[in-house]
């Protein structure tokens, strides 16, 4: 069997199901080396570039191990930014479209806590957030840890970056069952090693450095203007280069 699709791993049928729909056919290198990894329940340093496809190589390992039979967190993912953290629950919420019952929720600050205490409350499987208001609804105890399975620092070097390294380390000594510890980094620097070296029993630490395919077909150009000019700048660049689909990312 090739093992480079995600049919040659120990996955169930709903979630393979889920993968083929979405188009998704050979696994990129990050979830090739990771999945198994994952999947067998060890801790992990994954390094990668963006856009490797970092985010369904811990999630499906993730979906993978929840009994939606337990309604109680068994999985959180810790974002740097709350844009990220709606990005990952939308992702975690596609692919496991067909899994019934499973709840996942968006803990991301900048929006009132009572609706997500609610759900809280009620019962949820995994949770994907910023970390102040997961330290928040720790300290209120709101969030219980106790059946947690699975921990994750997505984009951990970014997390530090901005100066979250406080609050990281008081989410990662809550109290928890036996958990599986994952950080997710483009990068390596020394606070993602002392973390891990505190946190992590025997990570194996993926560096995949392979150059995403169509790499070499990107453009890059940067332009020096002032702050006044920018949005100016940008429709007339939209006009030069049209296209069916334009990403931009803002401060």
């Amino acid at each position: 069997m090739n093992s480079s699709l995600f049919s040659s791993l120990p996955i169930s049928e709903k979630i393979l199901k889920v993968v083929e729909e979405l188009g998704f056919k050979a696994m990129t290198p990050i979830q090739e080396q990771a999945l198994p990894i994952l999947l067998s329940g060890r801790d992990l340093i994954g390094q990668s570039k963006t856009g490797s496809g970092k985010t369904a190589a811990f999630a499906i390992p993730i979906l993978q191990k929840i009994d939606l039979s337990n309604r109680s967190l068994q999985a959180i993912v810790i974002c740097p930014t709350r844009e990220l953290s709606t990005q990952v629950t939308g992702e975690f919420r596609k692919l496991a479209r067909k899994l019934e019952g499973l709840q996942v929720l968006n803990l991301s600050g900048g929006q009132p806590a009572r609706p997500q205490i609610d759900a809280l409350r009620l019962g949820i499987h995994i949770a994907v957030g910023t970390s102040g208001r997961i330290l928040d609804l720790l300290d209120r105890r709101e969030l219980d840890f106790r059946s947690l399975k699975t921990l994750v620092l997505d984009e951990a070097d970014k997390l530090l970056e901005l100066g979250f390294q406080d609050e990281i380390s008081a989410i990662l000594e809550a109290p928890t069952a036996k958990r599986q510890t994952l950080f997710i980094s483009a990068t390596f620097p020394d606070e993602i090693k002392s973390l891990s070296l505190q946190y992590q029993k025997n990570p194996v630490h993926l560096r995949i450095e392979e150059a995403l395919e169509g790499a070499n077909l990107i453009e890059e150009i940067a332009y020096e203007v002032g702050e006044e000019e920018k949005s100016d700048l940008l429709l007339r660049v939209l006009q030069q280069h049209p296209a069916k689909s334009v990403l931009i990312f803002c401060n």
